[in-house]
């Protein structure tokens, strides 16, 4: 018989190596063989059914709505990339403002979001300090 390694599974299914091995060692692969540490798939063998998924499966009808308005964002999102340098500039400074307030603020901070920033761009913030 002849056998293919996990890289090649990978590839011919679309699917990451290590969903591979653990669908070999689920035993979700018919033929598998467990040499050592690695597997050795039929070549022949048969992509498994993706269980996580809603493949295959009824959405109920509350949901089907909110579903397609997601998948018309994703699809939106797709149209827009790849994002252009200033574009994922913003984005990466956004998050880590959002990242830094949220953060202090579970730890008891009492900062606002506009202080935070200015404490990210390096500049003190004074005691006696008054928003404007």
């Amino acid at each position: 018989m002849k056998y293919m390694a996990v890289q090649e599974a990978s590839k011919r299914w679309n699917i990451s190596d290590r969903r591979i091995r653990t669908l070999c060692s689920q035993g979700r692969i018919e033929g598998v063989v467990k040499e050592g540490r690695s597997y050795k798939i039929p070549y022949d063998a048969l992509k498994p059914i993706d269980g996580r998924t809603l493949r295959g499966k009824e959405i109920p009808e509350q949901y089907q709505v909110l579903f397609a308005r997601i998948d018309a964002k994703k699809e939106e999102l797709s149209k827009r990339r790849p994002l252009t340098e200033g574009e994922l500039k913003r984005l990466r400074e956004d998050f880590l403002l959002e990242f830094t307030y949220n953060s202090n603020a579970i730890e008891g901070n009492t900062l606002t979001s506009q202080e935070t920033a200015m404490v990210l761009k390096g500049i003190t913030i004074d005691k006696e300090w008054v928003q404007v």
